[in-house]
């Protein structure tokens, strides 16, 4: 077969009790994964050159068991302030209650992340670009400072995927994808992983991977299977299509900035250029102040973009953020709003047309 099939089952059957005996891990029982996922996992860490990984329900899943292996109660952690934020709610409740304290730092900090550092820091965590505003951070100078006071850096790969930026080349010890963005990228299952860095690592996180009987359904690791196929093609589409309609929208009247840190000139792009090798279609988009009623009316008639919380699949998607709900520091000036834009495979010049048409309708509302 060409594509490894969805193994379905639960049960191993053995024909003698040594045979049951000797029998250990995937297999002896469905839970610790089928064909298909062992497939899916080897695939993804060699991507990365990974020690190994492990397949998750979600990407939010794959963020929180990555963080409660990292942790013990006592420890202090560090969180980029640009983080998803499911994983801030995750501090905030679950580690907080454990007796995990949390700060979290401005994500350009870089290097100067040496200065909150405490003696019980045990972890760093790092997304970059980050959710909503796409700051790119300094990766390999954060790991350096980390490593140097013993600390484990995790980072969430999402945005640019494996084929973009490669997180453990670049001194991070644990990467972690909501695969179910861009690697499924059909938007028709949610699956996350978690790579680490070397076998000590692995063996720690998996530990508790296995101990909460976390398992991933084997048509979903088939549907990740089947998408990784053509990662590469539909990521060079999202990213040609995203440059073309970032540029467009970067000179109008209505449009303060773009967030998209492949767009030269753009916040980051000098960082982007130096550690990414590609892109994805993702992008934020600030506007000039303007009323709610006037996006609502930009957004609610778009005939191309849907209005949807997830991206990374074949279709665009736009969305009003508001990064001061949930951020200590936000690049957005009092009355701005900012968009959430996913740019997907269709045609960029209908998907500009489509903008237009909405930004004329913000203007007539505001007008």
């Amino acid at each position: 077969m060409v594509n490894i099939p969805p193994y379905r089952g639960s049960t191993m059957l053995f024909d003698t009790v040594a045979s049951l005996k000797d029998a250990s891990g995937h297999r002896a029982y469905g839970r610790w994964g089928t064909p298909t996922n062992r497939a899916l996992e080897r695939a993804l860490a060699e991507l990365e050159g990974g020690a190994n990984s492990m397949l998750t329900p979600s990407g939010l899943s794959a963020i929180t068991i990555a963080l409660l292996a990292s942790v013990k109660p006592g420890d202090h952690i560090l969180v980029t302030d640009s983080v998803y934020p499911p994983t801030r709610g995750f501090c905030e409740t679950v580690l907080k209650q454990l007796g995990v304290t949390t700060t979290y730092y401005d994500p350009l900090v870089g290097a100067g992340i040496a200065e909150l550092m405490q003696p019980n820091t045990v972890a760093v965590y790092t997304e970059s670009p980050g959710s909503g505003t796409f700051e790119v951070q300094d990766i390999p100078a954060i790991c350096e400072v980390a490593h140097g006071r013993g600390a484990r850096v995790l980072m969430d790969n999402t945005w640019a995927t494996s084929l973009g930026f490669n997180p453990l080349k670049h001194g991070v010890d644990v990467s972690i994808h909501s695969l179910t963005k861009y690697v499924v990228g059909h938007s028709d299952a949610l699956l996350g992983v978690i790579i680490a860095r070397d076998r000590d690592v692995y063996r720690q996180i998996r530990g508790l991977h296995g101990a909460m009987g976390i398992t991933v359904s084997p048509d979903d690791a088939y549907l990740g299977l089947r998408g990784l196929r053509t990662l590469a093609t539909r990521l060079r589409q999202h990213q040609e299509g995203a440059l073309e309609v970032a540029a467009w929208l970067r000179e109008q009247p209505q449009v303060r900035e773009v967030l998209y840190p492949a767009l030269p000139g753009a916040p980051g792009h000098e960082l982007w250029k130096r550690d990414f090798t590609g892109a994805s279609g993702l992008f934020g988009v600030i506007l000039h102040p303007v009323s709610e009623g006037a996006v609502a009316a930009m957004l609610d008639g778009m005939r191309w973009f849907g209005m949807g919380y997830s991206w990374g699949g074949f279709e665009s998607l736009a969305i009003p953020v508001n990064p001061a709900d949930y951020r200590l520091g936000s690049p957005l000036k009092k009355g701005e709003a900012c968009l959430r834009i996913h740019i997907g495979l269709e045609h960029p010049k209908d998907l500009i047309a489509d903008l237009q048409a909405g930004l004329q309708r913000l203007q007539a509302h505001r007008g």
